[in-house]
Formats: C-alpha cells, sequence, structure tokens
C-alpha cells in the first residue's frame, strides 16, 4: 500500500476557492522540499490558486520560469475529448521521470476530476483510472499528490469511486486522515459495505472541510 500522506483525496462541496488557501500551503511545503509541483485545474482556479500562491510569498513567475511549478489547464492528454487512462498515467510517469532527472525528489500533483476528465464528462472510466494510479503510488515513491472531488460537479458514483480508491483523505493544510473507507479494489468493497455509509461519509467530508 503507499504511503497514506502520497495518495490523497480531497472530498468537498461549495466554492473550489474555499480549498485552495490549504492547497496553496501544500504547495509551498512541497516547494520547500525540492518536488516539482504539478497542479491542473480550471483556468478559473488556476487563477486564483496563484493568488493564494503569492500571498504565501511565492513567486509564481520565478518558480514557474525554473520548472519548480507547473499551473496547467490544458486538456491535450483527452483523445478526442475523451479521457485516456493509458495515456494520462504514461504522461504521469514521464513527469516524475523527467522531475528527477531535472534534479528534484519527486513530483507532487493534484487535479481536479471534473477538468482531467474533460468535456464529455463521460466518468465510466474513472474508477480504472484511479486504481492504476494508486498502483503507479506504490510503484514510485517520488509521486505524491491530491486527487481533488468537487461533489456539486461530478455524479455521486463517482463521488463514491474516489472516496474508495485513496489511502488518505486531505482535510485541509492542518488536517489529513487515514481513510477507513480505502478499498484494495473497486466496487466489491464499497458495495459490501453498502451505498447509503458511503454517501453519509461524503456528505460528512463535505460539512468537514467547509
Amino acid at each position: 500500500m503507499a504511503s497514506p500522506a502520497r495518495h490523497q483525496c480531497l472530498i468537498y462541496s461549495g466554492s473550489p476557492t474555499t480549498h485552495l488557501r490549504g492547497l496553496a500551503a501544500q504547495t509551498v511545503q512541497k516547494l520547500n522540499e525540492n518536488y516539482r509541483c504539478l497542479h491542473l485545474n480550471s483556468p478559473k482556479s488556476i487563477t486564483a490558486l496563484e493568488l493564494h500562491l503569492r500571498i504565501l510569498g511565492v513567486d509564481v513567475a520565478q518558480e514557474t520560469a525554473r520548472g519548480s511549478l507547473v499551473l496547467s489547464s490544458g486538456q491535450d492528454h483527452l483523445m478526442n475529448g475523451c479521457f485516456n487512462v493509458d495515456g494520462m498515467i504514461g504522461r504521469l510517469e514521464t513527469t516524475i521521470d523527467r522531475a528527477l532527472s531535472d534534479g528534484y525528489r519527486g513530483l507532487w500533483a493534484t487535479g481536479d476530476m471534473s477538468w482531467e476528465f474533460g468535456p464529455n464528462r463521460d466518468f465510466a472510466k474513472l474508477a480504472e483510472y484511479e486504481w492504476r494510479l494508486e498502483e503507479l503510488f506504490k510503484a514510485r515513491t517520488a509521486l505524491s499528490g491530491i486527487c481533488q472531488y468537487h461533489s456539486d460537479t461530478l455524479p455521486r458514483e463517482a463521488m463514491r469511486d474516489g472516496l474508495g480508491s485513496h489511502t488518505s483523505l486531505f482535510i485541509n493544510e492542518t488536517l489529513s486522515m487515514v481513510n477507513p473507507y480505502y478499498v484494495r479494489r473497486p466496487v466489491q468493497g464499497l458495495g459490501a459495505m453498502g451505498h447509503g455509509a458511503i454517501d453519509a461519509a461524503i456528505e460528512d467530508l463535505c460539512r468537514l472541510g467547509n
């Protein structure tokens, strides 16, 4: 199993800007630890994140120019508007290798799942992607990060998949917790608990983060 501190899930409701302060603080910590930091999100969220980073004293232009900070709203990982699991995993592996070859301790990455999956919003491959990603975390100790799940923009089944496939939950910049709903395989483990319990946990996490 990957270290609980490395593969985390942020589950929240309401405005995404509420949680950008925590993500910015985590970014500052990882920059100080000599990680390359990658953010993948909508243009609006990236702009808001830049503001939070500047408030925390980060010279965004300088960190971007030297390659320590990568802020992207690109969706070139999509194929004809559709999410491709193999393509995304391959890109992450390449990005990890480049970070290491450039002298960083590794890659810290965070992305909004709604944005990553593109305009077609086909989340049928989300469970497969998260479990492939978990295997990548196990294999590549230089990788750490946070997957962002916004309950206002994602279908309930996607939220259930997100909760079940992460070893750790990111609440804010001062609080993370081991995920008691983590299962080693999708569907079977979550199904055994019942959707009611899972949905209640999701609602609790949304309230906790607000």
